[in-house]
């Protein structure tokens, strides 16, 4: 089973480091929905506030090959793998 990369969402800052280095296009950033803003914490509110609610998304994550090169690229450390 291949591991997917998971976005920590109070953490992001939609700086779009990992969508620019992936090989495999796994990553696409877009604003937050509301519902996805209530679900974050004070400070994940306050975070996505202040970098206009913009947050990086894996809306191709069977594409990912686990190289690694996301989580070593993301400036706020927001990414992860889960297996």
């Amino acid at each position: 089973m291949m591991t997917s990369p998971i976005v920590d969402r109070n953490r992001c800052e939609g700086k779009a480091a990992c969508a620019v280095v992936c090989p495999n296009d796994v990553f696409e950033l877009r604003k937050l929905t509301g519902e996805e803003r209530g679900a974050l914490s004070l400070r994940g509110r306050l975070k996505a506030w202040v970098h206009g609610g913009q947050q990086a998304f894996t809306v191709r994550a069977e594409a990912c090959s686990a190289c690694g090169l996301c989580i070593s690229a993301c400036p706020e450390g927001a990414l992860y793998f889960a297996n």
